[in-house]
C-alpha cells in the first residue's frame, strides 16, 4: 500500500517545470546540525546583527550573575514553522501542496466536488503567483480530505509526501526544504538549555511527521491547528457519549476544529505550556500575536525576532511584502531576520532557483 501511495505521489504530483533531485542536504545532515553554547554558526553571515543581538540576548539571560538571567525552567523559546525555519514560498506551505495533490493528483482518492474545486482554485491562484488568494480559508478542506484516514496511515501518507521536490528549487525534497540557518539558532538555543515550542498554522500531526527525528523537539512540543481525534467505531458520537473499548485500538482522524494562527497561537501558548515564552521567532502578520504576547509585560528579559523574505536570488522573496514587514518589525520592536544579508546560505550550496 505505500508503494502505491508513494507511485501515485511521484507521477502525480503536479509541475510547472522540470526538477532535478539529487544528494542535496539529507534530513540526517540537517539533524546532525550543531552549534556550540558559545554560538559557532556556519549559516549566517560573520556581522549578522540579528545573529549578534540574538548571540548578545543568551549570554545575557543565561549568565547567573546577570541581573537578566532566566533559570532554565522558564527558558521558553517559540517558533512559527512556515517561513521561519522552513520552506513556504515554492510556491505555498507544505500543508497547502499537500492538500492539492490529496484532491487533484492522488488517483487512489475520490474528494467531494466542494473539496475539489477549492484545490483547483488554490491550484490555479497558486501558478498566477497569487499567494494572496481570495478563496477564504482552506483549513476545513485540508482537514476534509484525510477524515477518517488512520494516524498510521496519515503519517506515511505525509512522509511519501516529503519526498516530492520542491517546485521551482533544484536538488530539494518537501522534507529537507529546511532554512539551514535557523536550524541552527534552534540547536544553539536547546544547547543554552531553551526549551523549543514549535506553534504553527499547519495541521499539528503534520508537523509532527514533518520534524520528526529533523529537529529532535519532543512531540508534546508541537502546537498546531488541531484536527478532531475519534475511535475507530465512534461515528457521529460525542466523545462523553463514546467509551474507547480494549480491542479499539487505532484512532482515526475527524473534522477540522481550529485554524492555530494570530490571538488562538496565544491561546494555545497559555493553554499548553503555561507559561509565557521569552523569545519568539515568526515570519508573517500570523505571528504579530504570538511575538507581542511574548515581549509585553515580561517578567523576564525577552525578544522577537522576525524572518524577512527578502532574497529574490536564492529563493522567491517578496520584495513588497519584505518591505512590509520590516516596518511591522520597526514598529512592534522585532528584530528583523533577512534573509539575504543576514544569511551565507539557505537551503544550502547544491539548491539553486530553476525559474
Amino acid at each position: 500500500m505505500k508503494k502505491k501511495i508513494l507511485s501515485a505521489i511521484l507521477a502525480g504530483m503536479f509541475a510547472i517545470g522540470s526538477f532535478s533531485i539529487s544528494d542535496a542536504m539529507s534530513r540526517a545532515e540537517i539533524s546532525a546540525i550543531k552549534v556550540s553554547k558559545s554560538g559557532n554558526f556556519a549559516y549566517w553571515e560573520k556581522n549578522s546583527p540579528a545573529k549578534e543581538k540574538l548571540v548578545a540576548y543568551v549570554k545575557d539571560v543565561t549568565d547567573k550573575k546577570s541581573k537578566n538571567f532566566i533559570p532554565a525552567e522558564d527558558r521558553i523559546a517559540v517558533f512559527d514553522m512556515d517561513g521561519t525555519f522552513l520552506c513556504e514560498t515554492a510556491p505555498y506551505y507544505f500543508d497547502h501542496m499537500l492538500y492539492i495533490h490529496r484532491a487533484v493528483y492522488d488517483e487512489n482518492f475520490t474528494p467531494s466536488k466542494s473539496d475539489r474545486d477549492f484545490a483547483v482554485a488554490l491550484e490555479k491562484s497558486l501558478k498566477n503567483k497569487n499567494s494572496n488568494n481570495k478563496l477564504g480559508s482552506s483549513a476545513p478542506h485540508q482537514s476534509a480530505v484525510f477524515e477518517g484516514m488512520t494516524y498510521p496511515e496519515f503519517n506515511s501518507y505525509v512522509e511519501n509526501f516529503m519526498k516530492t521536490p520542491v517546485e521551482g528549487l533544484s536538488n530539494l525534497k518537501w522534507g529537507e526544504a529546511f532554512y539551514l540557518p535557523m536550524v541552527e539558532v534552534i540547536k544553539y538555543l536547546e544547547k543554552n538549555d531553551f526549551k523549543v515550542y514549535v506553534v504553527s498554522g499547519t495541521d499539528r500531526q503534520t508537523v509532527r511527521v514533518l520534524l520528526g527525528d529533523i529537529l529532535g523537539i519532543p512531540v508534546n512540543q508541537i502546537i498546531g491547528t488541531d484536527i478532531k481525534i475519534l475511535a475507530k467505531n465512534q461515528g457521529d458520537k460525542d466523545g462523553l457519549d463514546y467509551t474507547f473499548v480494549k480491542d479499539e485500538d487505532y484512532l482515526i482522524r475527524g473534522e477540522f476544529v481550529i485554524k492555530d494562527l494570530q490571538m488562538n497561537k496565544v491561546s494555545r501558548i497559555a493553554e499548553e505550556i503555561g507559561k509565557q515564552p521569552v523569545l519568539a521567532f515568526g515570519n508573517s502578520s500570523g505571528d504579530s500575536s504570538m511575538i507581542n504576547y511574548t515581549i509585553t509585560d515580561n517578567k523576564y528579559k525577552s525578544a522577537g525576532f522576525f524572518v524577512i523574505c527578502d532574497d529574490v536570488e536564492r529563493e522567491f522573496g517578496k520584495t513588497a511584502r519584505a518591505e512590509k514587514d520590516v516596518k511591522l518589525a520597526e514598529k512592534n520592536g522585532w528584530t528583523p531576520i533577512s534573509m539575504k544579508n543576514d544569511w551565507k546560505t539557505i537551503y544550502g550550496d547544491d539548491v539553486k532557483v530553476t525559474k
